[in-house]
């Protein structure tokens, strides 16, 4: 396998290099990225791979991506998950709508047949209540006239983007629905709850649930979710979309609880906001698809992806 990865610089890349970093054969993979060196300055463990090389480049400009390639697959991961706040709604769903555009355009030129998405669950929209686990086959979709809804119409558009370019030309498109990860690359100082979790049982007074600690969520160890990708590329079925995520549910409330348990033990839980007794919020995906066409399994707990995270954070102070 010859492969171009965007976002190989993002959570998502980087747990795919250390996945084929530690594994005893590794395609051959070019990662585009707007600042290499910057990167490989951070992450030194990168450099000198011999199944390794950076492309200088952004998806939003198409002179940019390599002139010449053979590359057999594309995986598509691009989006600035972390830094996606700090972008306005309509920066979101351009970034996302026109890279997907410029890289399917890039491997129709090229020759390149197969093109994995990394997309998300929020295509879905809201997750009903009484609904446990969202499955590929349900049909819900974020508010389109809500500007927040941006991101989840965006990767939705994206999607569609890849129906009609394996309709037009034949190219063989999979989607990897992801939902929520964790594991030693996931920032602990940004907006992801699991991450403050963490960052706030090895060095705060306290840990905070900022809300009423009832929505619903799941994670998968990112050592998973790399594995998950590589057979979405290599063995998903073209056309079709595969949830990428654990079906193992729990509260935030559960959640912080559950760190605190593994990470500091006795160390106060504050839930900011009361329980109303409202509706909870749900994001939980059903996994059987995946299981049944291509056998894929968790073979990492939630424990042992907190404790692997708290790991390397720890050694890294």
């Amino acid at each position: 396998m010859k492969l171009l990865l965007t976002g190989g610089t993002g959570f998502f890349g980087k747990a795919l290099l250390r996945h084929w970093q530690a594994a005893s054969a590794a395609p051959r993979v070019t990662v585009l990225s707007r600042d290499p060196e910057g990167f490989l300055a951070r992450h030194p463990e990168f450099a000198a791979l011999p199944w390794l090389r950076f492309h200088a480049g952004d998806i939003l400009d198409p002179a940019s991506l390599p002139a010449t390639a053979s590359f057999t697959h594309l995986l598509h991961a691009a989006a600035d998950s972390t830094l996606g706040p700090r972008l306005t709604p309509l920066q979101r769903y351009t970034q996302i709508v026109d890279g997907t555009r410029h890289l399917l355009d890039y491997a129709v030129a090229h020759g390149i047949p197969r093109f994995l998405l990394a997309s998300s669950g929020g295509v879905y929209g809201a997750q009903p209540q009484d609904m446990s686990h969202m499955p590929e086959d349900y049909h819900g979709m974020p508010d389109p006239l809500d500007a927040q809804s941006a991101y989840g119409v965006a990767k939705r558009c994206a999607e569609h983007l890849c129906a009609l370019y394996a309709q037009q030309h034949g190219l063989q498109t999979v989607a990897a629905r992801c939902f929520a990860f964790v594991g030693r690359d996931l920032p602990l100082d940004v907006h992801f709850a699991i991450g403050n979790f963490i960052r706030e049982a090895l060095a705060r007074p306290r840990i905070t649930v900022n809300g009423d600690g009832t929505p619903v969520r799941s994670y998968m160890d990112q050592r998973d979710l790399a594995r998950w990708l590589e057979a979405l590329l290599q063995r998903g079925r073209a056309g079709q979309a595969y949830n990428v995520g654990s079906d193992a549910a729990l509260t935030i409330a559960g959640l912080a609880h559950q760190v605190r348990d593994l990470l500091a033990p006795g160390k106060p839980v504050h839930i900011a906001a009361q329980d109303t007794g409202g509706p909870r919020s749900r994001y939980v995906p059903c996994i059987a698809k995946a299981r049944a066409e291509l056998g894929l399994d968790l073979r990492h707990t939630l424990q042992d992806a907190v404790l692997e995270t708290a790991r390397h954070a720890e050694a890294a102070r």
